[in-house]
């Protein structure tokens, strides 16, 4: 099998080939058929995190295959796996846990701490072959394409499991998503077709803010202008939540100025930097700071039984072939992508 793998940190991914594992026990072995490109990528392929004030959170591993948004054909079972056959077309869930610890008993494998999660703690699918443990980590993607079906397993998941923590927003409690890239997107989608939510949406590129419009989005802001934070409040009164999927010290900061009293901010992207308020205000201003990491596995099943059902369109995505993952990171990072890229292996 091919596998491109890191070196040193931000170094041109190699090329390898490696000996095709052949699957044990419950265990599947899958070909690539595509694979999304997801921000967290760039972090592991640069080997840190920015913790803010200088700094980092090292997460640097040589010889690590990365790539968790993975759509894949079943090639062979282990004696036994019993749920799939050689030839079944499905989407990966990737954060894995150890299965044991409480975490994972609950159903929160996603939270499993070091866990085995695809691309990140075990290899992943930046190759043309994947193994996984067992077959329940498989889900029926229907007639979608493939390449959607990728990004399903972190964009759509994610911005999925960022949507449920609102609870149950009641008619005039307004929420802002702030960051209309990939995931953002995905979480516009969701909010405007399955939780039946009109969210106001900020960015700072008013390209991106013009493909919110055409979605049937009325209320856009660009956060440059320093105004519009105040101008949310003005209009909403305090908005009930907002959902910052960019995770730096200004979109939290921004995320925040546009709350009223008990209002929540969810934490999603993982831009870095650190965040610093005054303790007092927290109490008195009532309100929840809450982060939200990908989704459990019962999100993965609930979320592609809407996509099979129609009801989540796809964003725009760029494919590109698999060979070309280096690249794909590069232009990520220099914010050169607009929705989503999927590595392909032909």
């Amino acid at each position: 099998m091919i596998v491109y793998e890191t070196t040193q940190p931000g170094a041109p991914l190699a090329r390898v080939e490696k000996e095709t594992p052949a699957p044990k026990g419950t265990e599947i072995l899958l070909k690539v058929v595509a694979c999304g490109v997801c921000h967290s990528d760039i972090h592991l392929h640069d080997g840190a995190f920015d913790l803010g004030h200088g700094k980092q959170l090292d997460v640097a591993i040589k010889g690590q295959v990365l790539g968790h948004e993975i759509f894949a054909q079943v090639i062979a079972t282990g004696p036994d796996a019993t749920s799939v056959s050689p030839g079944d077309r499905r989407v990966i869930y990737p954060w894995i846990g150890c299965g044991e610890c409480a975490s994972c008993q609950r159903g929160e494998e996603h939270l499993c701490t070091p866990g085995r999660a695809l691309g990140i703690a075990s290899p992943g699918g930046f190759a043309d072959h994947v193994l996984i443990p067992h077959g329940r980590y498989l889900f029926d993607t229907g007639s979608i394409s493939g390449s959607f079906a990728a990004i399903c397993a972190c964009s759509g998941l994610t911005a999925y499991g960022a949507l449920k923590k609102l609870g149950e927003p009641g008619p005039n409690d307004e929420v802002v998503i702030i960051g209309a890239g990939g995931v953002g997107m995905m979480a516009i989608q969701i909010a405007l077709s399955v939780f039946k939510i009109q969210p106001i949406v900020v960015d700072i590129d008013d390209t991106k803010l013009e493909a919110v419009r055409q979605l049937g989005v009325e209320r856009v802001f660009n956060s440059s202008d320093s105004q519009s934070a105040r101008e949310i409040r003005r209009l909403t009164g305090g908005a009930y939540a907002s959902i910052d999927f960019v995770g730096s010290e200004a979109s939290t900061g921004y995320g925040l100025a546009c709350l009223r009293k008990g209002g929540r901010l969810i934490i999603v992207g993982l831009y870095g930097g650190s965040l610093i308020m005054p303790i007092p205000l927290i109490p008195m201003n009532a309100r929840i700071i809450q982060g939200s990491y990908v989704g459990s596995l019962d999100d993965l099943g609930e979320l592609m039984a809407l996509v099979r059902a129609g009801k989540i369109a796809p964003i725009d995505i760029l494919e590109r072939p698999l060979a070309e993952a280096t690249e794909a990171l590069a232009d990520l990072k220099a914010g050169k992508v607009r929705g989503r890229q999927v590595l392909i292996n032909a």
